[in-house]
């Protein structure tokens, strides 16, 4: 079940002599279906060594706020009791900067297995750590059902030039088995933890970080929860998916996103229970092209364009093209950061989702892209339109700062689409308008459901 997904980091050898071996987790935030776990349990047992499992809190990281953060430890919580129930020890270390402590530890260890991350200060955080430690460090491949390469060499064009490439392999990785294995070795009680994760709200107080976006009374962090919302997506909204998933006053979206996020739940776990289903087959099939390609285009799109967060080199020649012939166009409404933020524009749909995503630190995804394209018709400037996105995304979302995050605000400029007839402002871009909404939905029942939050 390792295929294509393990990878070396650094070629050092393992120290035979070491207490443990460490599993690193910091993506993979979960016991179940988790690659880089049952790939250290194998590891530990055949050597007959203790494994230990590690997560490093870095509370100096400038985009915490506490509604990140209660999700986070939430999901910490979770881990620690389900890998506890599994013989295995699990610490919270603080550590700042993020790496101080996997180098201190990895002095006693026999090597250092952490999953794969895509975001490049991820990717350059794994790669100090590797060039440092003195042991064999090993990533491995958990949060994606096709591992990246595999799927693609290369930065694909759109949804349409990924898709082909997927469904070649896909069988074989829906198809695998995944096998869990028993942990034969001891539990390390004797290594402390720097946080009590039975005292969340303690933790969170004790941090200095934003506490303006308060905790999301909607969402509770962990994989246990998110095995329960896979349920009930499955059993109550699945069968109505393809009708009603981009209505935005209904209930029909899965509500994984967060979850995905922080790597509470497995990607290929979720299609595996979805492909089980015997509900509607064009619910089915419409769910997994946005899991598996659509999904997975955001993780290529980051991982092969290291300009992914940057105005200048996100999207297409032909988007910045008509963004710089139509940059000084006449704009009816220009509102700041702070009208923005605040929820006080024109627009009473547009305040609403601002609202939700305020509120419940997630926004249903068709008025997501509504949301971003009002931003750029009232902003001065591209550029800025762009930083705004990014700043209101990365703030208020529980599944901002991520592959997909990333994604969808370049598709609002242009990447992984088309260009459109040309026209005031947007130019090519993809537009969209108020009527749109009325026309495919009950745009006002979203306004009075939100009004009820």
């Amino acid at each position: 079940m390792f295929e294509n997904r393990i990878k070396s980091i650094n070629n050092k050898k393992m120290d035979k002599n070491g207490d443990f071996i460490i599993y690193w987790m910091q993506r993979s935030i979960r016991s179940s279906y988790n690659h880089s776990l049952e790939y250290a349990i194998h590891l530990a047992n055949d050597l007959k060594k203790n494994l230990l499992v590690i997560f490093c809190f870095d509370r100096k990281f400038s985009e915490m706020n506490e509604r990140s953060c209660y999700f986070l430890f939430e999901s910490l919580k979770d881990a620690e009791k389900n890998l506890k129930d599994r013989g295995i020890r699990f610490i919270v270390l603080d550590s700042s900067p993020l790496i101080t402590k996997i180098l201190e530890y990895s002095k006693r260890s026999v090597c250092i297995i952490t999953d794969r991350a895509y975001l490049k200060y991820l990717r350059k955080i794994r790669e100090e750590v590797g060039e440092k430690v003195s042991v064999r460090m090993i990533q491995i491949e958990s949060d994606v059902v096709v591992p990246i390469e595999i799927a693609s060499l290369k930065e694909e064009y759109s949804a349409r030039t990924l898709r082909g490439k997927l469904h070649k392999v896909l069988d074989f990785y829906l198809n695998k088995d995944f096998e869990y294995t028993k942990y034969e070795m001891n539990y390390l009680d004797e290594i402390k933890t720097d946080f009590d994760l039975e005292k969340i709200h303690e933790i969170i107080e004790s941090l200095n970080i934003d506490k303006t976006v308060r905790k999301s009374n909607y969402f509770t962090g962990g994989e246990n929860t998110a095995k329960k919302i896979l349920e009930n997506f499955i059993s109550e909204k699945l069968e109505g998916y393809s009708k009603f998933r981009n209505n935005p006053e209904l209930e029909y979206q899965s509500n994984l996103s967060p979850y995905l996020h922080f790597g509470n739940i497995s990607p290929l776990f979720v299609a595996k229970e979805i492909s089980k289903s015997e509900k509607n087959r064009e619910s089915l099939e419409e769910f997994l092209e946005e899991l598996i390609v659509r999904r997975e285009l955001a993780i290529n799109f980051i991982y092969y364009n290291q300009d992914y967060d940057k105005f200048q080199n996100m999207t297409y020649l032909w988007a910045y093209e008509t963004m710089n012939k139509h940059k000084n166009d006449q704009k009816e409404y220009v509102y700041s950061l702070e009208i923005l933020e605040k929820s006080e524009t024109h627009d009473e749909y547009w305040n609403s989702a601002q609202k939700e995503m305020m509120v419940t630190g997630k926004m249903h995804g068709y008025m997501r892209m509504y949301w971003a394209k009002k931003i750029i018709e009232w902003t001065e400037k591209f550029e800025e339109a762009y930083e705004i996105i990014k700043y209101l995304n990365n703030k208020y979302f529980i599944d901002g700062r991520d592959e997909n995050g990333y994604a969808g605000i370049a598709w609002c400029f242009g990447k992984h689409d088309r260009a459109w007839n040309e026209r005031n402002i947007f130019g090519k871009l993809r537009y969209m308008n108020s009527n749109g909404l009325k026309r495919k939905f009950d745009i006002e029942k979203y306004v009075e459901k939100i009004n009820k939050l």
